[in-house]
């Protein structure tokens, strides 16, 4: 009890004796032992803060466990990247998968390309010449025989000129391969081929909107399980290597594959390129026999190694 509410109850109290009223007695709590002076009374409208919880034992605090995130490439810095892929990101079993579920073909795959990808200059040698496939290791032979059919395929998607551009261009197929011009040539290679992936080397031919479309394509892929390799290209008909960053920031912004063909031959004069005699204008953009054979190769490589990563094989 206060001291303001026991001043109260005498003066009432003197008041009633006097009166000659009997008045009952109440019960009074003594005052705690504390001096008057240390008395502090708190206003009502003082706030009370909670009061803090009691921490945790060291026994019973939460882990926190979580993996390292994987390494992240510097597109910057694309000219040092390795020309084969070394660490597959493991969400592309999901990907692989989600093809498998909607009928992808587990032995296919397709090149997004121009006219260095086409079957005689490209992959399609190591199915017609049996010297070359001979001089594969033979994990390479396998992965030749395993893709046995889509090597030395003629398909909608690699020709002369190619662009990403005109990878979505329903026109640019001319209504041949089994295509209809209500469809791109993407998909009509998705529809007819149906592969589990796709190795995409343009940019030669390159256009302002490069990136742009490549996004579309590289999307349209991943929805149909399909897993797209990106590569870089030895030309710099761009002048400001520009499609290869670029094509080293979609590797790095969807965490795809990406096959550095420009590593692969940057020790090369030239970097195995020259200018054909009856194509003055285009400059050098054609790959010597040199460069070509580096060309198969390390595209072969890099296949088989994105193939066996998503597949334990």
């Amino acid at each position: 009890m206060n001291r303001s509410i026991f001043i109260a109850l005498l003066v009432c109290l003197l008041l009633a004796s006097c009166a000659g009223e009997s008045v009952p007695t109440p019960t009074i709590s003594p005052l705690p032992a504390t001096p008057a002076a240390e008395i502090v009374i708190r206003p009502a409208s003082t706030p009370r803060l909670p009061a803090a919880p009691s921490p945790l034992p060291a026994s019973a605090q939460p882990i926190v466990t979580s993996a390292p995130p994987p390494p992240t490439l510097d597109p910057d810095n694309w000219k040092n990247w390795s020309v084969i892929p070394s660490s597959i990101d493991p969400s592309l079993r999901r990907i692989y998968e989600l093809g498998l579920s909607l009928g992808n073909d587990p032995h296919a795959f397709s090149i997004f390309g121009d006219c260095q990808t086409r079957p005689g200059e490209f992959l399609g040698v190591f199915e017609t010449d049996p010297a070359s496939l001979q001089d594969l290791s033979p994990e390479l032979r396998e992965t030749v025989v395993y893709f046995s059919g889509s090597l030395n395929r003629e398909s909608p998607t690699a020709q002369d000129g190619t662009t990403p551009g005109a990878l979505l261009w329903t026109q640019w197929h001319r209504g041949e391969y089994g295509c209809t011009f209500a469809e791109t040539p993407v998909q009509c290679e998705l529809r007819l081929h149906r592969p589990s992936f796709v190795i995409i080397q343009v940019g030669t031919h390159f256009e302002s909107r490069n990136t742009e479309y490549l996004r579309k394509i590289i999307n349209q892929l991943l929805d149909a399980g399909v897993i797209p390799i990106l590569a870089t290209k030895a030309d710099n008909r761009e002048k400001d290597e520009r499609i290869n960053r670029d094509m080293a920031l979609l590797a790095a912004e969807y965490d795809l594959p990406l096959w550095n063909f420009w590593a692969a031959v940057s020790h090369l004069p030239n970097r195995g390129l020259y200018t054909r005699p009856d194509r003055p204008l285009q400059g050098d953009i054609y790959l010597t026999d040199e460069a070509a054979r580096i060309h198969r190769l390390t595209a072969l490589e890099a296949l088989n190694a994105v193939w066996r990563a998503v597949t334990d094989n």
